[in-house]
């Protein structure tokens, strides 16, 4: 859902099915900005995060949490790795996302 309504936006919007293949469309497409949940199989958020900030190409990558874990779960883990927000999903609705965006690539 939340695809759907960014390309109605007019975003292109890539989708990865594992950590793994997060990390190589980020080094390959260098992406404006990557929302990422932390339950991913093969690697999980965290490992994306640290993966990307360990890459000169990637560090500075803007990066949004969007998962099930409330801050209080996640700590000072994402925050320290760079992320510029933590969404719950379950509170974020594609409006509120698409919403965001403007804050997020401009910071």
């Amino acid at each position: 859902m939340y695809k759907l309504k960014l390309e109605l936006d007019g975003y292109r919007v890539g989708v990865a099915p594992d950590g793994e293949t997060a990390v190589e469309m980020a080094s390959r497409e260098l992406p404006d900005i990557m929302f990422l949940d932390i339950r991913l199989p093969k690697l999980d958020g965290v490992g994306v995060l640290q993966a990307l900030r360990s890459d000169p190409r990637t560090k500075d990558l803007r990066v949004v949490i969007l998962s099930n874990y409330s801050r209080a779960e996640l700590g000072d883990r994402v925050e320290k790795l760079g992320a510029l927000d933590h969404l719950i999903k379950t509170e974020t609705t594609p409006a509120k996302l698409a919403a965001g965006l403007k804050s997020w690539l401009s910071g």
